[in-house]
């Protein structure tokens, strides 16, 4: 029996589409219907975003203490609803449940709390000499999100725009809707004035569309692909409005010569896979000095030896199926393409794993023998698939880990300072060195084609904002 998800949430009410049409969510372990919406239309976004506009002038000029009060409540609701959103998100997309109750929920849940303290200690106005400059929300905000981190993306945008008194319209992905729905009955329980926030679900090429072009909203905030982040930048164009955007990446992950192998190579294979490598910070190009590649293969075939597909439902499962037929289709020609050109399959390989014909299971895989012009090497595969490099010394690391068309992460091992020197050259948004996590103070974000502006902390805080310099504020 599937779960019906089939209205909209706008303007205080769960209310019926425009046009009813629905779409069957699929469960990528088991291929068959978990849930149904329906799917919106350019009408639909137009009543979200006119009772979004209407909500802005009384929620824009709240105080702090009320906005915390309900942020406070969200926090509540989510810890309250946790176990049914960690099942929501593994059968939406297949993440294993462990990693669903403590990554996927914990996530939402840290970004709730990061935004709640931010605003705690935010300063909106400042005195510059005569002049007062003021941050004012910057109004309504659309949001297009993606099905692989459902509740973090969510989270990272819905959180510090209600905590900045902006008014928002959310369109999460249709192929992970379910998790978005619970919070949004979470939201509307914590007392969020109507018209607030709004969800309507719906592809990119309908409501997508319609959000990113909208005359009447300020802010457009995308995650997802660099080819849709085009799209999006393009629909907003003629409105003039900002546009931030959180797109694909492929992270190089250089191990220097003094890391602990062990460590480093055996941590990387693991960060690749995790997620089912459905991450857009993933770890994909491993580069190692070529002296020591034979060790490193080694090390990397007992790693992958600890992540084998399976079921996500069970408490042992470390890696899921894809979320969809499609992804495991273009993760496959990717791997065959691989093969194709040359490189040299060490772990996985084609199909899907022993004893997982049903799902959308593929074979952690991992290549050798790879040079950074490949196009495994090259293109986002979003799939548990490693490619590892040779380099000569630094300096052949770094151009290497810089020649690609994305920067938004990087990760660096070795000795402390050596480790750090070499992450200061690498022309990404974020480092991760010596195998640091997550950081939710630290600003998220990517150079070139990996996106612009930022998500998470201060920095991702501050976007919400248009900034007014008022002259003369302080004469007589």
């Amino acid at each position: 029996m599937t779960i019906e998800c089939t209205k909209f949430y706008i303007n205080g009410d769960w209310v019926a589409p425009a046009q009813a049409t629905t779409h069957q969510v699929i469960n990528p372990a088991t291929e068959q219907p978990y849930a149904s919406i329906s799917m919106g239309s350019a009408k639909d976004v137009d009543t979200a975003v006119a009772a979004a506009k209407a909500a802005f002038p009384a929620w824009s000029t709240t105080t702090v203490a009320a906005r915390i009060e309900i942020l406070d409540k969200i926090i509540a609701g989510i810890k309250a609803r946790a176990e049914e959103l960690a099942q929501a998100i593994s059968q939406e997309m297949g993440a294993p449940i462990t990693m669903s109750r403590t990554a996927q929920v914990g996530t939402g849940i840290a970004h709730f709390t990061a935004a709640r303290e931010i605003l705690r200690n935010f300063e909106f106005e400042e005195t510059r000499g005569t002049s007062r400059i003021v941050k004012e929300p910057i109004g309504v905000c659309g949001f297009i999100t993606p099905w692989n981190w459902p509740l973090n993306q969510v989270s990272c945008k819905v959180a510090p725009a209600l905590a900045a008194g902006c008014t928002m319209v959310l369109k999460p992905s249709e192929n992970s809707p379910v998790s978005a729905y619970i919070l949004s009955e979470i939201i509307a329980a914590a007392g969020v004035p109507a018209g607030v926030y709004n969800l309507v679900n719906g592809d990119g090429p309908s409501v997508g569309a319609a959000i990113s072009a909208h005359p009447d909203i300020d802010l457009v905030s995308f995650t997802g692909s660099t080819r849709a982040g085009r799209e999006v930048a393009r629909a907003a164009a003629d409105s003039i409005k900002k546009v931030t955007q959180e797109l694909g990446g492929k992270s190089a992950n250089i191990i220097l010569d003094d890391a602990d192998f062990a460590r480093a190579v055996g941590g990387g294979v693991l960060s690749c896979f995790n997620n089912s490598g459905q991450s857009c910070n993933a770890p994909t190009r491993m580069f190692v000095p070529e002296a020591r590649l034979p060790e490193v293969i080694e090390i990397a075939k007992a790693a992958a030896a600890k992540a084998a597909p399976g079921d996500p439902s069970a408490d042992s499962t470390r890696i899921g199926p894809v979320v969809s037929k499609a992804q495991y289709e273009r993760i496959q020609s990717l791997i065959e393409k691989g093969i194709s050109e040359g490189a040299t399959v060490i772990v996985g390989g084609p199909g899907k794993p022993e004893g997982l014909e049903k799902g959308y299971f593929v074979r952690p895989t991992i290549f050798a023998n790879v040079n950074n012009q490949m196009t495994i090497a090259r293109e986002e595969i979003f799939g548990p698939v490693l490619t590892i490099l040779t380099y000569n010394d630094d300096e052949d690391a770094i151009a290497q880990a810089n020649d690609t068309d994305y920067g938004l992460s990087g990760y660096v091992s070795g000795e402390p300072s050596h480790a750090r020197n070499v992450a200061l050259r690498l022309r990404t948004g974020m480092v991760h060195v010596n195998g640091a996590g997550p950081d939710f103070g630290a600003p998220f974000g990517g150079y070139k084609q990996s996106g612009n502006g930022r998500e998470w902390g201060i920095e991702g805080f501050e976007e919400f904002f248009e900034t007014k310099a008022i002259l003369g504020y302080g004469e007589a």
